[in-house]
């Protein structure tokens, strides 16, 4: 009983030492009798019980490896405290295994080595604006090394870039400095555009009036010329049943009683406006013989009318002198003052 309880416990080590299971996305190393024997991949192994071994475990999933901060210098001779984090993946367990005592130590400080060398090459103004030129000549520069780890890095990426204190209040005033220069721009650009707009606006109004003045003073002089052809058309009209009134029986003498009334109204105005004494002549017949020679005029112009004929002459009375004293007055003349006759 006791032999078959051994017999049965040496089966199950035999078992245990002989099947192994292995995780999805992992890879064991085996070794037989201490030399690499092979890679176990996912799912059952077997094993020579005593003489395999798994000497190495690895995973292959892409892993995340925090790089430590470290002081780099750039080309202007400035200081940054620089720290990022690196993903890599096992793609090859034996020489993740054989190829590198610490692979992961390895990555690390080939990530600081490179980082340092690249962030040397800039200045500090391009270390925040090229990135992701940084990152891609860091994983570059990894990746290339690390074929023989067996290791494949997937990429870097900076966390931060932390300039020194005096640096970040140099570029804060900068910064400052170049927002109140954009405001002043765009205040004088607000300014300038409105001094156009308002020459824009006044030249216009200018155009608008001009052409309102232009399209009055064409609407006046259209409105004078239809104004000065109406009373003309009136005129020629009044003159042309004028003409045919006198021509008419008794026309004559109604011309020479409207000559005689304006010649009237003419030394009665004479009178009033005068600021001096009117003297007349003595003899009214002049009045008539004005009136005579208007009536000569017209009948000499054109065919005596019917009227004209009986119309008695005035006798034509001789002109009053020009001499610079009057003569004296005679019986019969009259003096008007300035209020008439």
């Amino acid at each position: 009983m006791e032999i078959a309880i051994v017999i049965l416990a040496a089966a199950i080590l035999f078992i245990v030492k002989s099947v192994k299971f292995v995780p999805q996305q992992s890879a064991w190393v085996r070794e037989r009798l201490g030399k690499y024997n092979g890679t176990m991949l996912p799912g059952a192994n077997f094993l020579i019980p005593f003489i395999d071994k798994v000497a190495y475990k690895h995973s292959l999933k892409e892993i995340p490896l925090d790089v430590p901060s470290q002081v780099c210098i750039t080309r202007d001779n400035t200081q940054l405290q620089v720290d990022g984090i690196l993903y890599f993946q096992v793609t090859d367990a034996m020489r993740a295994s054989y190829g590198s005592s610490n692979y992961i130590m390895a990555v690390t400080q080939l990530a600081q080595t490179s980082l340092r060398s690249v962030i040397g090459k800039l200045e500090l103004d391009k270390t925040f604006e090229e990135r992701e030129l940084i990152n891609a000549q860091i994983v570059a520069a990894i990746d290339e090394a690390a074929l023989n780890w067996g290791v494949k890095v997937l990429r870097y990426e900076i966390k931060d870039l932390t300039p020194p204190h005096e640096i970040l209040q140099s570029m804060q005033r900068q910064i400052t400095a170049e927002r109140e220069k954009r405001a002043l721009i765009a205040a004088s650009e607000g300014r300038r555009q409105e001094q156009i707009n308002i020459a824009t606006g006044e030249r216009e109004a200018a155009i608008a009036r001009s052409e309102g003045e232009k399209q009055a003073a064409i609407n006046r002089a259209q409105g004078e010329a239809a104004s000065i052809t109406t009373v003309a058309e009136a005129t020629a009209q009044a003159i042309a049943r004028v003409a045919a009134a006198i021509e008419q029986p008794g026309g004559a003498e109604a011309v020479q009683l409207k000559v005689a009334e304006r010649a009237v109204d003419a030394y009665s105005q004479v009178a009033s406006d005068a600021d001096t004494t009117l003297i007349i002549p003595s003899n009214m017949g002049e009045i008539s013989a004005l009136i005579g020679s208007a009536m000569k005029m017209m009948q000499a112009n054109g065919r005596p009318s019917p009227g004209a004929a009986a119309a008695p002459k005035a006798p034509v009375a001789p002109r009053p002198s020009t001499a610079p004293v009057p003569p004296p007055p005679v019986p019969g003349d009259t003096a008007f003052g300035r209020s008439g006759f």
